[in-house]
């Protein structure tokens, strides 16, 4: 019993994560969109490995939640290696967008 319990705080954990504990917000639009690293990724300038979202044909770069909240950037399934799908509430400011909730959607076995 105490595994399964285990289990589901992890899974509900990383899922919530990167909005500070936060869920969706049922009342606001949730988008599927591309996430990873700007600069190795999606062409955002700098020198450091930041996380990114693109939408609507357009990066920016997110606050809210970090590179690092989501693994190893530098895993093979990493920001810095490969494009991803996330949900993802917000609004961009600035430049830049403005994560009020950001879940990172598991990745699509590829066919042989």
């Amino acid at each position: 019993m105490l595994l399964s319990f285990s289990i589901t705080f992890a899974a509900q954990a990383q899922q919530t994560k990167a909005s500070g504990g936060a869920v969706a917000d049922a009342a606001q639009e949730t988008l599927v969109v591309e996430a990873a690293c700007g600069q190795c990724r999606l062409g955002l300038p700098g020198q450091s490995c930041d996380l990114a979202v693109r939408l609507n044909g357009q990066a920016y770069f997110v606050d809210g939640t970090t590179i690092d909240s989501h693994g190893d950037a530098h895993a093979k399934d990493g920001f810095c290696s490969a494009i991803r799908q996330a949900e993802v509430q917000g609004a961009v400011v600035d430049g830049r967008f403005k994560a009020t909730y950001f879940h990172l959607l598991p990745e699509v076995a590829k066919g042989k």
